[in-house]
């Protein structure tokens, strides 16, 4: 199977939002990658579902809260944006202060 250098970091992130949607069950705090990618994986399949960019921009500051992640992980990130696709075509989606 033949797949673009685009598909297969849309693999690579989804991976790594399912290790962390498994930690997560588990109780364990998420580490900087882990929570980039658990909430961009998050806004990829609201776009795919046909949410609006303004809809995930809100949703995606929900995904995770302070009690969830490592200490200082927050602060590393100030915001999220990803490419998504939606019904209609690509379109970036910027999450301010992804997680409060």
């Amino acid at each position: 199977m033949e797949l673009t250098p685009r598909e297969k970091d849309k693999l690579l992130l989804f991976t790594a939002a399912l290790v962390a949607e498994r930690r997560l069950a588990r109780g364990v705090k998420l580490n900087y990658p882990e929570s980039v990618a658990l909430i961009s994986a998050f806004i990829m399949e609201g776009a795919r579902d046909g949410e609006t960019v303004a809809s995930l921009m809100e949703a995606g500051r929900h995904v995770l809260t302070r009690d969830q992640v490592m200490e200082g992980v927050p602060e590393m990130i100030p915001d999220i944006q990803i490419e998504a696709t939606f019904p209609d075509g690509s379109k970036l989606v910027t999450v301010h202060n992804p997680i409060v």
